[in-house]
């Protein structure tokens, strides 16, 4: 197994000591699961009475095709559908677009017409199934086709659950799929914030996401930083924009990583709640305990997975899944052990998803609100992660707030530090990963597993279904509501109610990105 280290260290850097003790706690924080600051958990009982949602993240090809897998991971018992978008429709472009080419329906479901949408939920009853969308700068369209499509349905807009991501300021932190320059496209996101207030009063309107932060490199102690960070810019502009913080804060979900640091990823769970309760309240004094609670869905590690024996992946998700329930997650999707190599099979998703319910159904941790809690060791990590992120969030407003301090490049500097450190760790073999730098094989000895491929001919179906699409409606009345929505756009006007009419028209994804273009401009990432 190796030379014995000298010292051990978290992904994060804080040393682990060998034996841990009272004296090594420094928080006083004594609370209850379900009490402010919230670090055991926000519900007093957590998983006794009700186990956390079980999503499978999918989406591939065309709506038809992630329709099937919906309907198959529905019989396999998920509780909530989470839409995976191919980069076109990302970056708000039609799959006919010259930009689009040779990526419709490559890393998500191509939606770019009301029609995708309604083929995308055929038969999956709106009403019943919670919908989690990981979409950013055309959020707001991709809300208003759902919404769209319930009306069609005759299912009350009120009655619809679930979350879209619209989380920009992480795109430009780590991600990239945005479009609109920082300023504009946070107008966006308020927009929604107010719309969906009036109008869809159990959506979350925003997944403020330290998933795609962490993916780019960062530490557990970066992630929890900038991404409560980033909810407490989205906060501060919707009060500055109207909005009373009890009405836009509880709203607000979170989106996690989870990594193989087992324990310590236990613990930035518990940090992110009780500083974020901590900092909501200092800041925005709400009366709604709703309003300083940290929900958030967890997602295990893309990044850790290897293409190398891929199926020990299917043991690190374990791990991770099992610290993320530890860790009082509300929401959780397992990877396939085969995402290093391409999009999972319906296999590789179905024991993914067994995973979680193993999880839940016989391991037992269930019983207990916070089993972990009182752990010296995990509550001295609580106590150093939540240290470190709070650091972090004063240096950023000592830089004017998450804006400016993305404008100066600083978090994104950050991430870049960390993710070359923790790659010099492997190749140095300060960090062991098996199968890629410890107990190699072979790999013309073990055959690699199926692969999940996307035919061709569906951007060629894609690109003649919008075309069609185009045809048959109204052009006078499309004109008409998009020119409405770019002097809503010019203007103050909240654009949400003025995309959903675009939509009843008729107009394309592509289109309605492009109005806003022509008004916002598009950003370079200068």
């Amino acid at each position: 197994m190796g030379t014995p280290k000298s010292e051990y260290r978290t992904s994060s850097g804080f040393v682990v000591k060998g034996v841990y003790g009272p004296s090594d706690v420094t928080s006083t924080d004594r609370s209850a699961p379900g009490e402010f600051p919230f670090t055991r958990g926000i519900h007093p009982t957590m998983y006794r009475g009700k186990p956390w949602t079980m999503r499978q993240y999918s989406g591939f090809g065309s709506a038809d095709d992630t329709n099937q897998r919906y309907h198959f991971l529905l019989k396999q018992g998920i509780t909530g559908l989470s839409v995976a978008f191919d980069l076109p429709t990302q970056m708000g472009r039609d799959p006919d677009h010259a930009l689009a080419k040779g990526e419709v329906g490559r890393v998500g479901v191509s939606i770019a017409s009301i029609d995708d949408m309604e083929r995308l939920f055929k038969d999956i009853p709106l009403a019943d199934v919670s919908i989690s969308m990981t979409i950013n700068s055309t959020a707001a369209i991709l809300l208003g086709f759902l919404l769209v499509i319930a009306e069609r349905r005759g299912v009350p807009w009120s009655a619809l659950r679930g979350t879209i991501q619209n989380d920009i300021l992480k795109e430009y932190i780590a991600r990239g799929t945005y479009i609109y320059p920082p300023r504009p496209a946070m107008r966006l996101v308020t927009d929604i914030f107010g719309f969906c207030r009036d109008n869809v009063p159990q959506w979350n309107t925003i997944s403020v996401s330290g998933y795609h932060i962490r993916e780019a490199g960062s530490t557990a102690a970066e992630e929890v930083a900038f991404t409560l960070a980033d909810g407490l810019a989205y906060l501060s502009a919707a009060v500055e924009s109207g909005l009373p913080i009890d009405e836009v804060a509880p709203r607000v979900a979170f989106f996690f990583n989870c990594h193989n640091n087992f324990l310590e990823e236990i613990a930035k769970f518990r940090a992110a709640r009780r500083l974020w309760a901590t900092l909501v309240r200092e800041r925005f004094s709400p009366h709604d305990p709703k309003s300083l609670m940290v929900r958030f869905h967890t997602q295990t590690a893309g990044s850790s997975l290897t293409a190398q024996q891929p199926h020990n992946n299917i043991i690190r998700t374990t791990i991770q899944a099992l610290a993320a329930v530890l860790g009082g997650t509300q929401s959780l999707h397992t990877n396939g052990f085969d995402e290093a190599l391409g999009l999972p099979t319906e296999e590789s998703a179905r024991l993914a998803l067994r995973t979680q319910q193993i999880i839940a159904e016989e391991s037992g941790v269930t019983a207990s609100a916070d089993p972990l809690g009182g752990s010296y060791l995990i509550e001295s990590l609580t106590d150093q992660i939540e240290s470190q992120a709070r650091l972090r969030i004063e240096k950023i407003d000592a830089m004017g707030g998450m804006l400016s301090a993305i404008e100066s490049n600083y978090p994104q500097g950050e991430i870049e530090n960390s993710a070359y450190e923790a790659q010099r760790a492997i190749e140095t073999k300060e960090q062991r990963v098996v199968g890629v730098n410890v107990h190699l094989e072979d790999s013309r000895s073990t055959p690699p597993p199926p692969v999940l491929t996307i035919s061709a001919t569906v951007e060629q179906e894609q690109r003649s279904r919008i075309s069609a699409f185009r045809q048959k409606r109204d052009q006078v009345r499309v004109a008409t509501a998009l020119a409405t929505l770019k002097v809503a756009a010019q203007g103050g006007t909240n654009v949400v109610p003025l995309i959903v009419e675009s939509i009843r028209a008729s107009a394309t994804l592509g289109e309605i990105s492009d109005t806003l273009r022509e008004v916002f401009g598009e950003y370079d990432g200068a």
